[in-house]
């Protein structure tokens, strides 16, 4: 079970990227080559000797091409066990196959390009997975290689060792049954789709420990899909401690909420919610914005960013500040990209996480969590509405509004059910105010949205204080100016309302323009309720719950 030379590779690819190379080597080798069909003949047109694959099974290529390498002799030679077989195979005259290249009928590739049943069908290997799995079970005599990406690594392990090791076939192994057991799933799951039954089967690979899971008494671990192209398992840790289970969850939320704003945005992230969020087109602004969303909550918080970061953005944290009580703890920072001064300054932090992510590059076709044997499968939450309608006497300027209302329900789906969220916009700029999130009542949620709405227009009101505004100077003064920046701002619910209270708990406070989806039994009476205490209220037709 040491090193085992290379003298004889069959090679059979559907891709045939770097192929002729990796055959070069082999022959530089004295490897001799087998090979089948199109493989064969670029291996020829780039003059490379090839043994054609029905001297070695005494029979041709039939039926198309359908059957090729499926044969006693092929089988035969990557099965046999190399010591207690070796008189049975010298009798059968079977010589040993030492190394299989294999990857299978484009199946997936043909799928994706809208294939009829046809061609799906002709796209299904079946003597493919049969030689890696045979080479596969044999690991400990034959090598199997499924990937060009796996070549440069296999020419590293000939030039190391003159051969491979036990502990490479072992690995190869392991990436050959994975590789075909990916396959045989991406077929089956489709022919299921085909004759109307509902299957799922998810592959995920490369797993690798996070630091604890929700509580530091639970283990947990982090997988990449194996179909997704690039996901959130992509992203680049550039400093910090390792990452949590709870990481994890909130740099989704983190990147959720901002990933489709059309401006410079930030979010601030606590608990998987944004409890500051902002757009602007000055990235220190948002910053500045988001953080004033809530500067309690912030504390320990996710921050993330849709644009590159700068030293003007990351120097708001004040890492560099000699009284250390002035210094903004957060847990991760998370954006497309750094200068190199944004990421020497936030080296001053050695366990923050700074991680780097394209955002753009996300893609999710299906959301899907799985709890106490069952899988719940959904499309992602990507529209923000059906139609902005006014629904009240007083109306709601939605053509006016509607960049805001989109960044308010940009939040409000961004936030745990159920869900209010109050924005407004501070010179061109939208921020959330407040937001109430994952109450079972919506009338707490509203309560809550409002409080810390009237705290951020507090904050707010004692800038203008600070900046030595004659004009606001007393606590009458500060309770007006709250007021106008509730009447000023819109209050955004995920779902309808039930009841009047919560027109009657938003009127109280100031606010003074509502959207919700509408659908309610008491659409009518809530309604009635806003054109009394002249509420404008526009519906979007659109339900945004987050569970």
């Amino acid at each position: 079970m040491g090193i085992v030379k290379i003298k004889k590779a069959l090679l059979s690819v559907s891709d045939k990227t770097d192929i002729i190379p990796l055959a070069q080597a082999l022959i530089a080798m004295n490897c001799e080559i087998i090979s089948t069909g199109g493989t064969k003949k670029k291996l020829e047109e780039a003059k490379i000797p090839v043994t054609e694959i029905s001297k070695v099974t005494k029979n041709p290529e039939a039926f198309g091409g359908r059957m090729k390498t499926i044969s006693f002799q092929i089988e035969s030679a990557l099965l046999f066990d190399r010591k207690k077989d070796a008189d049975e195979a010298k009798r059968l005259a079977i010589e040993p196959i030492d190394l299989v290249v294999c990857n299978l009928y484009p199946f997936q590739k043909v799928l994706e390009q809208g294939a009829d049943f046809k061609t799906l069908i002709e796209n299904i290997d079946i003597g493919g997975p049969t030689m890696i799995r045979a080479a596969a079970k044999n690991f400990k005599y034959v090598t199997v290689l499924t990937s060009p990406s796996a070549y440069s690594g296999f020419l590293k392990e000939l030039k190391n060792n003159a051969g491979t090791s036990y502990d490479y076939r072992k690995q190869q192994m392991a990436k050959a049954f994975n590789h075909t057991a990916d396959y045989d799933a991406l077929i089956a799951m489709e022919m299921s789709h085909l004759v109307g039954e509902k299957v799922v089967r998810l592959s995920f690979k490369k797993g690798r420990a996070l630091r604890y899971g929700e509580n530091s008494h639970q283990q947990a671990s982090f997988y990449q899909n194996s179909e997704q192209k690039y996901s959130l398992f992509d992203m680049d840790i550039l400093q910090g401690k390792p990452l949590s289970y709870n990481n994890v969850l909130d740099i989704t939320g983190a990147i959720d909420s901002i990933k489709s704003t059309s401006r410079k945005s930030c979010a601030v992230i606590k608990h998987s919610n944004p409890c500051g969020l902002a757009e602007s087109d000055d990235q220190r602004r948002a910053l500045a914005l988001a953080w004033a969303g809530d500067p309690i909550s912030a504390f320990g918080s996710i921050i993330s960013f849709n644009t590159r970061v700068d030293l003007k953005t990351v120097a708001f944290f004040e890492l560099d500040n000699p009284n250390k009580s002035k210094r903004k703890f957060i847990e991760v920072i998370i954006a497309p990209s750094y200068s190199e001064e944004a990421l020497a300054y936030l080296s001053r932090s050695k366990n923050l996480r700074v991680l780097a992510l394209d955002l753009k590059q996300l893609k999710t076709p299906k959301e899907h969590r799985i709890m106490h044997g069952v899988l719940l499968e959904q499309d992602p939450d990507d529209a923000l509405f059906e139609s902005l309608i006014s629904k009240t006497t007083r109306l709601l300027d939605v053509v006016k509004n509607k960049a805001l209302i989109e960044f308010g329900l940009q939040a409000i789906k961004n936030i745990k059910s159920n869900a209010i969220a109050i924005v407004t916009e501070i010179n061109g700029e939208y921020c959330l105010m407040g937001m109430g999130a994952g109450q079972p009542n919506r009338l707490i949620a509203t309560s809550l949205a409002i409080q810390k709405a009237k705290e951020f227009a507090k904050e707010q009101f004692q800038q203008l204080v600070l900046a030595g505004d004659d004009e606001f100077q007393n606590e009458q003064e500060e309770k007006r100016f709250v007021r106008e920046q509730l009447a000023n701002a819109i209050l955004i619910s995920d779902a309808f309302f039930p009841f009047a209270d919560n027109i009657e708990v938003a009127a109280a406070s100031g606010i003074r323009q509502i959207i919700q989806p509408g659908g309610s039994i008491r659409d009518k009476s809530v309604i009635e309720k806003c054109d009394e205490l002249a509420v404008a209220m526009a519906y979007t037709g659109m339900r945004h719950f987050k569970h």
